[in-house]
């Protein structure tokens, strides 16, 4: 956050405690209490009984910062219960530190009201929002080469259609040759016979004796045939 622009960010202070406060009281011991006043807001702790000149408080508050005011009041008081409260000392807690680093946890000194010291305050204060001092960078490896970018490949503007070239057609059946001798082709010849067998032939019928005659066998006759009745 920047120390310019501080206005509506939020600051927590924690008041501790006080040490070695100027003792008001002469006969018991005191009882310190402590108003915390920024811009027109008041916070008072609770009043630490017997606390002498050393109280402790522990007790936080939050406070809105207001931009151009960068201190807040304090006073520390010891509790009367017969008379008015009696004035201890004051201070001015200055905002520098805190909205630079965002953090703060320095004692501060109080005075009385001839200006004379009265003791310490010690407070907390913390803002989430503060600028913090900006941390070295750590070592880096060292740089590697710087690796050429990745081309992807050239197409050509114009993509042939696909198939990108075409499919030659089959080889036609292959033909047999023609005929030497023209068309038509030459007459069909019966193969030769084959050759006689060597086996000389069987006898002729008319070797054999004739059939017995058979009475209801009549052979042929000449043609034409006779008149009939036949001539006595």
């Amino acid at each position: 956050m920047s120390i310019s622009g501080i206005q509506g960010q939020p600051l927590e202070v924690t008041v501790v405690g006080c040490t070695k406060l100027k003792n008001t009281e002469w006969i018991s011991r005191q009882d310190p209490y402590v108003c915390v006043e920024y811009g027109s807001t008041k916070f008072r702790t609770r009043t630490c009984t017997d606390g002498g000149k050393n109280p402790t408080f522990q007790e936080k508050f939050a406070l809105t910062l207001i931009e151009g005011l960068r201190e807040i009041n304090v006073v520390v008081w010891n509790s009367n219960t017969l008379t008015y409260d009696d004035f201890i000392g004051g201070g001015k807690i200055l905002l520098q530190k805190v909205l630079s680093n965002g953090f703060d946890d320095s004692s501060w000194p109080l005075q009385d009201k001839k200006g004379r010291h009265a003791g310490e305050i010690k407070l907390i204060m913390h803002c989430s929002t503060a600028n913090k001092p900006a941390k070295a960078p750590a070592p880096s490896a060292p740089p590697y080469p710087a690796m050429p970018a990745h081309q992807p490949p050239h197409y050509p503007a114009h993509v042939p259609p696909y198939p990108p070239r075409s499919i030659p057609e089959p080889a036609p059946y292959t033909s047999y040759p023609p005929n030497p001798a023209g068309y038509p082709p030459p007459p069909y010849h019966e193969p030769a016979a084959y050759p006689p067998p060597i086996y000389p032939p069987g006898p002729s019928p008319s070797m054999y004796p004739p059939p017995p005659h058979d009475p209801h066998h009549h052979p042929p006759g000449l043609y034409p045939p006779s008149p009939y009745p036949p001539p006595y």
